[in-house]
């Protein structure tokens, strides 16, 4: 299957590669394409290390094992996709590609709904090292990139937990501002906005002047919430500003959700940022969940 024959539906894609983090990301995925009443499409690559594809020639027995290898794979990851949605339907496709994953990803991400992969692959040897397919993907992918660690958060109790969104103020944030919107809507749980100013307690301030800039902020959270609760009436909107980094801000903040909205670089970016340091160092370090949203 190539990009073109995708509909236009825009479907989930999750990216598996036998790892456990690659299931994880399937029980994700699936979950979500329901959610959206989409179609889930599973794919595996079998490109060999090195960068061997199809325009080079192997052994016929070599050919057969590799894509038996990669059957297995999306076999797999179909069975755990549907055990994770509980009978809901699903329409669900699968896939074994000889090309290699990351410009596979990359490209066809121009018509997909989100590129759902693991948090790390077979290649990764150290807890927390986000893997190579990850890391590019969500760096480079034309729509949404959800990234998943070890836990899914599609069980009963993780699935009442809110969505966490992180907002700094900037026009960056407002695509992922939307995006959370409308993933608290369709899961029917409360949305948590979270506005976290760079930490500033070791300059000594009158406290007027804290007031004052407590205000600020929370007029800067205000400002991109605004419009939304009228989009989407039935959502339940927690905002918390705090003087603190962003990045621990949210990390503590994510014990409690079910998933972790982010853009890809806030106000400290500049336009030609991949990913900004805030989503970079939470794609390493939260456990639930977390989709990294790129401004168009």
């Amino acid at each position: 299957m190539t990009e073109a024959t995708f509909p236009a539906d825009r479907p989930v894609l999750v990216a598996v590669d036998g790892s456990a983090s690659s299931y994880q990301a399937a029980a994700w995925a699936a979950v979500d394409a329901v959610t959206h009443g989409t179609r889930l499409h599973v794919l595996t690559s079998v490109a060999l290390i090195g960068g061997i594809g199809p325009a080079m020639s192997l052994p016929e027995a070599e050919m057969t094992w590799l894509r038996t290898d990669g059957e297995r794979i999306v076999t797999e990851a179909a069975r755990i996709a549907r055990e994770a949605v509980q009978g809901a339907e699903l329409e669900l496709t699968t896939e074994v590609t000889f090309d290699l994953p990351i410009p596979t990803l990359i490209e066809r991400s121009g018509s997909l709904r989100t590129v759902v992969v693991g948090s790390r692959g077979l290649g990764a040897f150290q807890r927390g090292v986000l893997g190579s397919v990850s890391t590019a993907v969500a760096r480079h992918a034309h729509c949404p990139v959800a990234v998943v660690h070890d836990r899914s958060a599609t069980d009963a109790v993780s699935l009442t937990k809110p969505v966490l969104v992180g907002v700094d103020g900037s026009e960056n944030s407002v695509p992922a501002v939307r995006y959370a919107f409308d993933q608290a809507a369709r899961r029917k749980v409360e949305l948590v906005a979270l506005h976290a100013w760079r930490d500033t307690s070791s300059i000594d301030l009158p406290a007027p002047e804290w007031d004052s800039i407590r205000e600020t902020e929370r007029a800067a959270l205000a400002e991109r919430l605004a419009g939304f609760g009228e989009e989407y009436p039935d959502v339940t909107v927690r905002r918390i500003v705090v003087s603190d980094r962003p990045v621990r801000a949210l990390l503590e903040a994510s014990a409690d959700a079910q998933l972790v909205v982010v853009g890809s670089h806030g106000r400290g970016g500049f336009s030609g940022m991949l990913l900004g340091s805030t989503s970079n160092a939470l794609l390493h370090v939260v456990e639930c969940p977390i989709v990294v949203l790129r401004q168009r």
